[in-house]
């Protein structure tokens, strides 16, 4: 072969720092990317020799190998694949790979910074040079005849080819690292990354290093084959837990799980495991990896699964994708819109036949999936239309039911179009235990929602069901007692205490509270979302709270026909004071004057 020394016609001035901006966020991409090629070039040769255009050599097996030379700077990908002739390196490297970085540059260069892209690009090679002062490549085809070829360049406008001495089918590309690639050197790195991207390549995967003078980089580091690959019906409930375990390093059972094997309409595979939760949103982050061909692409891209499915942990394995374009097309993608809604599809249909046949389990399950199931009705009204049957909610008796179930039993307010049943709920049980005693003793069980997302959920509710209104325990208990009405002499009573109470009297039950503080609905939920969005100030106008004497209670009786306005004004007081703990933790200097009035109280008896 003769030596040959040509020009690209292609600046690194021009392209790196869009290389850099768009393309590579990443770094470490660049391993992903050449690990690829490796596989790619044996997956072709596996290819002709399944219909016999080549022959594979008697006890040979594929591999690809990642070699760091800590002592020569550089690091090497090397594959026993179909390699390349020296008229296919002129095609692919001369002309494909830098007019393909060529017409990257042309598109992206006044792109919007929005537009990252995200996946493969057609530019894999060219991302050697973003961690190297020189690349070489040294290939053989598997072309009976076919010279070696040597080929070097320094990513600017040249490159030199020549004939090589290799004697092994496949392709060696050399990374001659510059000094932001020297860390790629260090085997714990190294393994790192290949690990992430490479678990689940379908050919042994090897690495071995300068300075390993123990040998621990013996074993593969794709050990594990990807379960997602086999049948449902072939794979055990414990093969499923511990791939979880290894893949997710999450030591605590998956609730259960979701295997997607899919050809038509498009080729998916993958598997969505229901971890158990945790109490708050902030916690609640999964993680579901998108593969490509058993490469890993990303973590938690939104343009391919919904929102609120990231909350899950998984695996999901699509070759259609088109991870070639920017997210703003995936976006607008139509296969990538079908893929959303049949994954959807299927965690709602899981959702729903658990709770159809094994409800029992399904109500075990239900403290760890709410908040995953309620975000999702949220962010997804079609969502919501799937799984609407199977929306359970406890209550403060103990029972699990479905909304229809539980309206069966409780009260309502209006007459006629505008009825509506009055769903009871407690945010704190324990705090508000006052309030969810006087509606048990009502014969009305409380539904507990003290998950940070059921204030949106209950709204979404309501929208969605016009003749359903939802009330915390301590808002309002009109469905449960008589009218309220206006005392004068009891209220003058509360307002020398507190001036801006709204004072009210009503019938409730004789053995119930004598007092009670409320707080409207709609005024708490609008200072609980400002509270959750950072919008709380000092600001913020005070509480406009409802003072509630019963006036079928014992004491309020005799507050009302009591003579003795000190006496009067002391039990007023303490009511006033029973009613607060009730409501709200007591500060400091509020406790110290109910303690000491009521043992005052207390000495006169």
């Amino acid at each position: 072969m003769i030596e040959e020394k040509g020009s690209i016609s292609i600046s690194t001035e021009d392209i790196f720092p869009i290389i850099k901006k768009w393309l590579y966020s990443e770094k470490d991409i660049f391993v992903r990317e050449l690990v690829s090629n490796c596989s790619d070039a044996i997956s072709k040769f596996k290819g002709l020799c399944g219909i016999g255009e080549a022959e594979l050599a008697e006890g040979e097996t594929f591999a690809v190998t990642v070699h760091a030379d800590k002592e020569a700077g550089t690091l090497s990908f090397e594959d026993n694949g179909i390699g390349m002739t020296g008229d296919e390196v002129k095609k692919y490297i001369n002309q494909i790979a830098f007019s393909g970085a060529r017409d990257f540059l042309e598109k992206y260069k006044d792109s919007a910074e929005s537009a990252r892209i995200i996946g493969h690009f057609g530019l894999g090679f060219y991302s050697a040079f973003m961690v190297s002062d020189k690349v070489t490549i040294d290939t053989l085809s598997y072309q009976e005849g076919a010279e070696a070829v040597y080929w070097e360049s320094d990513g600017s406008s040249g490159y030199e080819m020549a004939e090589s001495d290799r004697t092994t089918r496949g392709t060696k590309v050399t990374l001659h690292l510059n000094d932001d690639g020297k860390e790629y050197l260090d085997r714990y790195v190294i393994r790192s990354v290949l690990d992430k991207y490479f678990r689940f390549l379908p050919y042994p995967l090897t690495l071995t290093c300068s300075d390993d003078k123990e040998g621990m980089e013996k074993r593969p580091v794709n050990e594990k084959e990807p379960l997602w690959i086999k049948k449902p019906q072939d794979v055990t409930e414990e093969e499923y837990k511990e791939f979880y375990h290894a893949v997710f390093a999450d030591m605590t059972d998956p609730l259960f799980w979701i295997h997607l094997n899919i050809d038509y309409p498009f080729r998916l595979q993958g598997i969505l495991y229901f971890p158990k939760l945790r109490d708050e949103m902030g916690n609640l982050e999964g993680e579901v990896k998108l593969y490509c061909n058993r490469v890993f692409v990303a973590d938690n891209i939104k343009e391919v699964i919904p929102e609120y499915l990231l909350l899950l942990k998984g695996c999901i394995d699509c070759p259609d994708l088109p991870l070639n374009v920017s997210r703003s097309f995936l976006q607008n993608d139509g296969t990538v819109k079908k893929l959303q809604s049949h994954i959807v599809k299927k965690v709602s249909d899981k959702l729903t036949s658990l709770f159809n046949t094994e409800r029992e389990s399904y109500e075990k399950y239900w403290d760890d999936i709410h908040p995953f199931v309620k975000f999702g009705c949220v962010r997804d009204e079609s969502f919501y239309e799937k799984v609407e049957k199977a929306i359970l909610f406890k209550t403060a008796g103990g029972k699990t039911q479905t909304l229809a179930e539980y309206l069966e039993t409780c009260p309502s307010e209006g007459e006629g179009d505008k009825a509506k049943k009055i769903v009871y709920y407690a945010s704190d049980p324990a705090s508000q235990s006052a309030y969810v005693d006087y509606l048990k003793s009502c014969g009305v069980d409380p539904v507990i929602l003290d998950h940070v997302i059921d204030n949106a959920f209950i709204s979404f509710l309501e929208y969605k069901r016009q003749d359903v209104s939802f009330k915390r325990a301590d808002s309002d208990l009109s469905g449960v007692a008589g009218g309220q009405e206006e005392d004068e002499s009891l209220a003058a009573l509360i307002r020398e205490l507190d001036p801006g109470m709204e004072v009210r009297t009503s019938d409730l039950k004789e053995d119930g509270p004598a007092a009670l503080i409320l707080l409207p609905e709609e005024e708490r939920r609008m200072r609980d979302m400002m509270k959750q969005w950072g919008a709380a100030s000092p600001s913020m106008p005070e509480e406009k709270k409802t003072f509630l004497f019963n006036s079928s209670h014992p004491l309020v009786k005799k507050l009302s026909a009591m003579e003795d306005s000190d006496l009067k004004k002391t039990i007023a007081a303490e009511l006033y004071d029973m009613a607060l703990l009730g409501f709200r933790r007591l500060e400091a200097d509020e406790l110290s004057r109910f303690l000491a009035r009521t043992a005052g109280i207390m000495e006169k008896l």
